[in-house]
């Protein structure tokens, strides 16, 4: 085995969006990010998943909508809630939504939802693989339906997470992990 691959395994940390800085992955890094997350395993071979991009512009846009969902939904929110809201997406170079898109078909739905979540995982790894930071997060425009509606998501879609990526200026500081012998029982 590469012990370069196991080490990044082993040490992989997410970046905190709020501490990423540009620049972010070019367009040939975006794109090998996209096709690192189009090979995970998927049963049936039937792409349960699709990828909506963030950059630039879109980014701000996006969250001009975020921030007047927001603020519809919270009339009493403070002008600097609105405005984090409205620069949510800008923490970030990159942000790429991972839309999971179950699909009526033999391969039960659980095993759909799974190779979605596979889909974030591997982009985290291959940003970091290419020397960015990321962090896959689930923050509460992931569940609000203006938001899916926002997205052109279909009635059974759901956004499996919002992956940021960038590049970062400090190391990422470890974290207390739970036990894994905790979590470890052998059969038999």
């Amino acid at each position: 085995m590469n012990k370069a691959v196991m080490e990044s395994l082993l040490t992989r940390r997410s970046v905190l969006a709020r501490d990423m800085v540009g620049p972010g992955p070019s367009t040939e890094e975006r794109d090998q990010i996209l096709a690192a997350a189009h090979r995970v395993p998927d049963h049936g071979k039937i792409g349960p998943w699709r990828f909506i991009i963030f950059e630039d512009d879109s980014r701000v846009v996006f969250g001009e909508s975020l921030a007047e969902i927001f603020e519809a939904d919270n009339p009493d929110a403070s002008e600097g809630l609105v405005a984090f809201e409205k620069k949510r997406l800008t923490r970030a170079p990159l942000v790429i939504a991972v839309v999971s898109s179950p699909l009526e078909h033999k391969v039960p739905q659980w095993e759909q939802v799974l190779s979605s979540g596979a889909a974030c995982q591997n982009i985290l790894l291959a940003a970091q693989s290419l020397g960015f930071g990321a962090q896959w997060l689930t923050e509460w425009y992931a569940y609000h339906e203006k938001v899916k509606s926002l997205l052109g998501l279909n009635g059974a879609e759901k956004v499996a997470g919002f992956i940021y990526i960038g590049s970062f200026q400090d190391k990422p500081k470890e974290r207390v992990r739970p036990d894994l012998a905790e979590r470890v029982s052998f059969w038999g």
